[in-house]
């Protein structure tokens, strides 16, 4: 079961670092350009597809953490 947990995470960490950015890195930061921290940005093909994996495989994560959790 740990093995799973393990494959998943690493899984998650490949796909996380695949997302492209929303913004660009530190101008939300220096205060140059748009913040657009809640714009409402529509993901098209790839993305969208990498959305939904990131968000399987993160509820799939917590899962397997609760049942290894109870288990042991």
């Amino acid at each position: 079961m740990k093995v799973i947990l393990l494959i998943v995470s690493i899984l998650l960490i490949l796909i996380s670092l695949l997302q492209s950015g929303k913004s660009d890195g530190l101008s939300a930061f220096t205060g140059s350009g748009d913040l657009g921290l809640f714009q409402n940005v529509k993901e098209r093909g790839p993305e969208k597809v990498i959305s939904y994996v990131t968000m399987g495989l993160g509820i799939l994560f917590f899962v397997l953490v609760i049942v290894i959790r109870v288990i042991e």
